[in-house]
């Protein structure tokens, strides 16, 4: 028989690539002879670009000119594919700075990558960033003007913008003629108690003050751009907004822009099972994350699901065909579970091969 497992990252604990591998190697040590086909899954945060590489051995790496030494990829269509989590995300940074940090690294490479003849189109995975600038950072290093009253260029960072008075994108670097696609599975406006600075600052470091700072910064940005908030705008700090104002790009989930580029749903096609999971599965699973665009893309072609999950707050049989395991019901503490998941994940294989009744 044929099983595709897809899981995403089990945050914390272990990357989506082997959380996939430790799954087929407890299944293997009791079917042999099943052919087990490994799709780690993204929704365009960390991982997201490594998980793309991973299921087109064609695609170009080209590293990028920053001491940590990220790269991006040339795609066989032209595509180039790009993720601020490793260019100038949160987990680059051992000291968090929510008020300065910004998305300038970000539009240096965009600035490389859309100026480059061999690219039609440009995707950016946008999650995981440690900013709240609004993609202004990004802007500036393509090329725009970000000015304060006096006609001088305000700071980086989000704090920055509190002292925008003009902004000018006449010398911006012009985008592919194939457009620029932002990859992120949040809905969250730019402004508001549900935007950019009041949801996501606080895990970037900023206290209730620095909250308030953030907001009137991308207020500004706002009023000044006059390009009206929409869902999703919030994503990255803002990066999203910021993009589509300036370059007119387009949001899309994550999850299933990444599940298109690693060619998942033929994958499934011709599957007897398929096999996903995450850290918790909870109500929110089956919306926008990882693991429902698998879910979906399973039903829809009338495959049976097993879930491998690392705790979970619902029924895994709510649906006919569907059942899994969790690490937190097979191993003896949450600190088993998470310190040692790659043995506990091959062991939640084991399990769901020796119950799966063909």
């Amino acid at each position: 028989m044929k099983v595709v497992i897809a899981p995403d990252s089990f945050k914390g604990s272990i990357s989506n690539t082997e959380a996939a591998t430790a799954i087929q190697r407890g299944w293997l040590s009791q079917r042999p002879d099943d052919l087990l086909i490994c799709k780690p899954m993204a929704d365009g945060g960390e991982g997201t670009l490594e998980t793309i590489a991973a299921a087109n051995e064609d695609a170009i790496k080209i590293e990028i000119d920053l001491p940590h030494k990220p790269y991006w990829l040339l795609m066989s269509d032209g595509t180039a594919c790009i993720e601020l989590a490793s260019i100038c995300g949160i987990t680059i940074f051992t000291k968090l700075d929510p008020l300065h940090a910004s998305t300038y690294h970000l539009g240096e490479v965009l600035r490389v990558v859309a100026q480059d003849q061999r690219v039609k189109k440009i995707v950016v995975a946008v999650g995981g960033s440690a900013s709240t600038d609004g993609g202004a950072g990004a802007l500036i290093a393509l090329g725009s003007r970000f000015l304060n009253r006096d006609g001088e260029n305000v700071a980086l960072g989000g704090i920055g913008l509190i002292d925008l008075a003009t902004i000018d994108l006449s010398k911006i670097v012009s985008a592919p003629d194939g457009g620029v696609v932002c990859l992120a599975d949040v809905t969250n406006p730019l402004l508001g108690d549900f935007g950019a600075a009041a949801v996501f600052a606080p895990q970037k470091g900023a206290t209730a003050e620095e909250i308030v700072l953030l907001e009137e910064g991308l207020q500004k940005l706002q009023s000044l751009a006059t390009f009206p908030d929409f869902p999703g705008a919030g994503a990255a700090g803002g990066t999203s907004y910021g993009l589509r104002f300036a370059w007119n790009a387009i949001l899309e989930s994550g999850s299933k822009k990444v599940a298109e580029i690693i060619h998942l749903e033929e994958a499934i096609k011709d599957c007897d099972l398929m096999i996903t999971g995450e850290g918790r599965l909870d109500s929110q699973s089956a919306h926008g994350k990882v693991v429902g665009t698998v879910i979906a893309l399973a039903r829809k072609h009338g495959k049976p699901i097993r879930y491998c999950v690392g705790s979970s707050a619902i029924p895994f049989n709510t649906a006919p065909g569907e059942d899994g395991v969790a690490l937190m019901e097979i191993a003896p503490s949450l600190e088993d579970a998470m310190g040692q998941s790659e043995y506990w994940l091959t062991q939640a294989g084991v399990q769901l091969a020796a119950d799966w009744v063909s």
